[in-house]
């Protein structure tokens, strides 16, 4: 049996693309293995996207709900410190006249406390209670004038 050279070439030809198909038949069988684990992270990952869309949207009706009782809480607040307010302004008065009555009671206290001295420093004799009596008229008359 002769062979020709384009048969020859021709059997060259298939030997070479036979090895060439053998070598690469590993290779497509990874990169289809490759391709399908891919396929499968971008299917998770698509479920995982998903997932969290759906929290995300979950979590801004939350914070929404949230906004809204604390704006409610807001207004009920305000309403309250100008109820508060309202009342101070009506209860001002009795505590500065509370504070004046402190002051008047502090003021009798100051004038007893000298009327004490006076009428212990004076001598109850006869003239000494005529001298009393006449002083502490003087006194009474002075203290209503404002001149003591």
């Amino acid at each position: 049996m002769v062979l020709s050279y384009g048969a020859l070439a021709g059997l060259i030809a298939a030997i070479a693309f036979l090895v060439l198909v053998l070598f690469t038949i590993p290779t497509l069988v990874k990169m289809g293995r490759a391709l399908k684990e891919a396929e499968r992270t971008v299917q998770l990952t698509n479920q995982s996207l998903e997932t969290v869309n759906e929290s995300l949207n979950k979590l801004t009706d939350d914070v929404d709900e949230l906004m809204k009782q604390a704006n409610s809480l807001m207004d009920k607040t305000n309403d309250l410190m100008d109820d508060v307010n309202g009342k101070m302004k009506t209860v001002e008065p009795v505590v500065k006249a509370a504070a004046d009555l402190g002051e008047s009671v502090s003021e009798i206290n100051e004038s007893s406390k000298k009327m004490v001295k006076r009428v212990s420093n004076a001598h109850f004799t006869r003239t000494g209670m005529l001298t009393s009596v006449i002083t502490s008229a003087f006194a009474r008359h002075f203290r209503r004038r404002g001149q003591d």
